[in-house]
């Protein structure tokens, strides 16, 4: 295994998942309430996410403030691919421009790492894949 960059503080893999096409799995033991890692993209305006949001149907994009976003969408990343679940093993945190992980709870080597995506550009009419028992059923 490669040595990780400093703004990725555990192991992870991409590699297909059950819930949506690519997700991100631990490659190690995560500690509760440890940090993953980060992730990093390009910095444009809301109004501009928002258009690039119209124009597909799977984007990467997390709103920072009412004014700024990150656009992950070119982003070489491993935390890019972090799969939404209603029951999810970590929580993204932002703080002061920057997208980072957190774990909830230990996840230990294999396991997928989810977050709750909570409100999203689909408003409701994405079915959720998540099969967490309490699953929302939509994005």
């Amino acid at each position: 295994m490669s040595p990780r960059p400093g703004y990725q503080k555990h192991a992870v893999e991409v590699k297909p998942s059950a819930i949506d096409g690519l997700g991100v799995f631990a490659a190690e033991g995560i500690a509760a309430a440890a940090k993953i890692g980060e992730i990093r993209g390009e910095s444009i305006s809301v109004e501009d996410a928002r258009i690039r949001a119209t124009r597909h149907e799977r984007i990467m994009i997390v709103e920072l403030s009412k004014r700024r976003a990150i656009d992950f969408s070119k982003s070489d990343d491993p935390m890019r691919y972090t799969n939404h679940s209603c029951a999810p093993n970590a929580r993204l945190c932002l703080d002061n421009g920057r997208v980072e992980f957190f774990a909830l709870r230990v996840i230990t080597p294999g396991e997928e790492l989810t977050v709750d995506y909570g409100t999203t550009h689909h408003a409701g009419k994405l079915a959720c894949r998540c099969g967490a028992p309490k699953c929302r059923g939509a994005l």
